[in-house]
């Protein structure tokens, strides 16, 4: 009988958060315990081969072998293009505040 892991995975949407628990044989991989958890159930927004995936925060693909205490986490998609939103703001020439100083400097 192999070893077994435990493993949580994370989804967030628009509206709400949910953390589930999943014991898997030692070996399983990421898209495994996304299957197990029930999640894609719960949200069927959920598609693997476009939400992307991480362990602990760092981008993983869905055939990694996790590892005990691991945390997979499903990430929704941009709604918007953070680089589209800053042209779109000096476009329309408004200014992106950076830090807590004045602008201008001494005089």
């Amino acid at each position: 009988m192999s070893a077994q892991i435990h493993v949580e995975v994370v989804y967030t949407s628009a509206v709400r958060q949910k953390v589930t628990q999943v014991s898997l044989r030692e070996g399983s991989i990421v898209r495994e315990a996304i299957e197990q958890s029930g999640l894609m159930e719960e949200f069927p927004e959920i598609d693997l081969d476009k939400n992307k995936i991480g362990i602990w925060n760092k981008l993983a693909k869905t055939d990694v072998i996790l590892r005990d205490k691991d945390r997979v986490e499903i990430y929704r998609p941009l709604i918007a293009d953070p680089k589209e939103v800053r042209r779109q703001r000096a476009a329309e020439g408004k200014v992106m505040k950076k830090g807590g100083g004045e602008a201008g400097g001494a005089e």
